[in-house]
């Protein structure tokens, strides 16, 4: 993105919890005794001296994550969809504007002012539907849940909806994910995002699996979890857009597209990270710091340039997450030289593993590629910047 082109893409997080389930390593804090408002407050001023220093274009995508931002209350979130729309106040006509959601943290009352407050989209996570398997993983919420928030977000107006799923967990089955993914279809969403377990340093299962005690999955079983759902999802009619994301025409996650096509985007809140004009920045993490912070300056825990090099690498690295590949010509645009140049010996290497192949206007991850993703993806890693 060039220097006068203005970022129409926001991220911003809530970092707070009703409870840190087992798998999760993201910026999250148990609500209890939390300063919430102290919390909503400074990412108002966050959000002030943001806009001041970079103004917004008109916001084509908003994207608000956690933590649950669905435990905000409703007083809570009246207050902090004011801020969005007064520091953020030209939308396009076409916004996405998603939140995502805890099931059983989504009462009528809430889900009305999200929608009042300008929310046209809600990513819940479902995780699974068998409660065993659920409170393995440290869920609060039930099936029964499921069901119940989203006939709330119906009433409340919602119709562009979206559940995660995953697969790989501890003593999942074939058979449980076969069931998880008829249940999830029956819903029929427009958009399903199925993400495998990983076990992330700093998290409850890190340290069962160091101590042996976590039975999950052999390789084979969760391949062919994998294999099931593409192919489930691909009868039931949803388009794979991205390696862990369906969706029917039209509702691909805009705010995703924006990642994976390394575009700008504004991002905001404690721990948050933020790209513009290649410029990257990684908010202070814990609540009180980042409060603290936020009421004189920009939180920032670290700010760093993005070289050409290493931009050129996030272009493919994120790119190659879509089905649909990358574009030569997007390249061309962002960075003034040629694709095929620039990375001529990873990308003729991919092609002949069978990993990836060649579009009309560039390359995209073969079905064996899909499967091995990340090894594609590690072939663009200092490629460039490690020279």
């Amino acid at each position: 993105m060039t220097n006068n082109q203005r970022t129409e893409a926001v991220y911003i997080h809530i970092p707070f919890c009703t409870n840190k389930c087992f798998y999760c390593d993201f910026n999250s804090y148990v609500l209890k005794d939390q300063p919430v408002m102290d919390y909503l407050r400074a990412l108002d001023h966050e959000m002030e001296l943001t806009v001041k220093a970079h103004p917004p274009g008109a916001i084509k995508s908003i994207f608000v994550g956690g933590g649950t931002p669905t435990v905000l209350k409703p007083d809570e979130m009246e207050y902090f969809l004011h801020s969005v729309k007064r520091h953020f106040p030209v939308w396009s006509d076409d916004i996405e504007f998603s939140m995502e959601a805890n099931p059983g943290t989504t009462d009528l009352e809430k889900l009305k002012v999200m929608r009042e407050g300008g929310v046209n989209r809600i990513s819940f996570g479902v995780q699974a539907f068998q409660n065993s398997l659920l409170s393995g993983i440290g869920r609060i919420h039930d099936t029964d849940d499921v069901y119940r928030s989203l006939d709330n977000a119906r009433a409340a107006g919602f119709d562009n909806m979206s559940i995660d799923l995953m697969f790989g967990l501890p003593n999942q089955t074939l058979e449980m994910l076969a069931e998880s993914v008829d249940k999830a279809l029956e819903l029929r969403l427009p958009h399903y995002s199925i993400y495998s377990l990983k076990v992330e340093e700093n998290t409850l299962f890190h340290t069962m699996y160091q101590k042996n005690q976590l039975p999950l999955p052999d390789e084979e079983d969760e391949l062919n979890m994998y294999l099931l759902l593409m192919e489930r999802m691909k009868a039931a009619g949803y388009k794979q857009y991205e390696i862990s994301n369906f969706a029917k025409p039209g509702y691909e996650s805009r705010h995703n597209m924006t990642y994976w096509r390394n575009e700008d985007y504004y991002g905001l809140g404690a721990g948050a990270h933020g790209y513009i004009n290649r410029q990257r920045h990684v908010n202070i993490k814990g609540v009180n710091p980042y409060n603290e912070a936020a009421r004189t300056g920009l939180p920032r825990l670290e700010s760093f340039e993005v070289s050409r090099e290493e931009a050129m690498e996030d272009f493919l690295m994120v790119g190659l997450r879509v089905l649909d590949g990358i574009s030569r010509t997007r390249f061309e645009q962002q960075f003034d030289a040629s694709l095929d140049e620039v990375f001529k010996r990873p990308l003729s290497k991919m092609v002949s593993a069978g990993l990836l192949e060649t579009t009309e206007d560039g390359y995209r991850l073969s079905s064996k590629g899909i499967l091995f993703g990340n090894e594609v993806f590690a072939e663009f890693i200092g490629t460039l910047s490690a020279n």
